[in-house]
């Protein structure tokens, strides 16, 4: 499982998430933790998660080279008020051989 916190991925992440998704004949699962206040007003005017294109750009490139090299994929957006404790449930119920969190250290 690979997971970002809506930012981009450090490549080492990547890799190291797809070659051992590869190597062990496994599915890649992965994950874009965004938080998403949900007040009274948020959920009263409708406001949702809305992608960011550097963000929807970072998850594809790991996606396609999975694919490539002949391995399935599945993506989450997770949008939680508290994505740290959701990805902690997602993580207990699918329970990964490895969980890569590798969003950029940068942002």
């Amino acid at each position: 499982m690979l997971v970002t916190f809506d930012v981009p991925f450090e490549p080492v992440a990547t890799e190291l998430a797809v070659d051992t998704a590869v190597e062990s004949g496994q599915p890649l699962i992965i994950v874009n933790a965004a938080e998403v206040p949900l007040g009274p007003i948020s959920l009263s005017m409708g406001y949702e998660y809305v992608g960011k294109e550097e963000v929807e750009d970072a998850l594809q490139a790991p996606t396609a080279l999975a694919l490539q090299l002949g391995t399935d994929v599945e993506r989450i957006r997770l949008c939680s008020p508290r994505p740290i404790e959701a990805l902690l449930e997602l993580v207990a119920e699918r329970r990964p051989g490895l969980l890569v969190v590798g969003p950029d250290r940068t942002r």
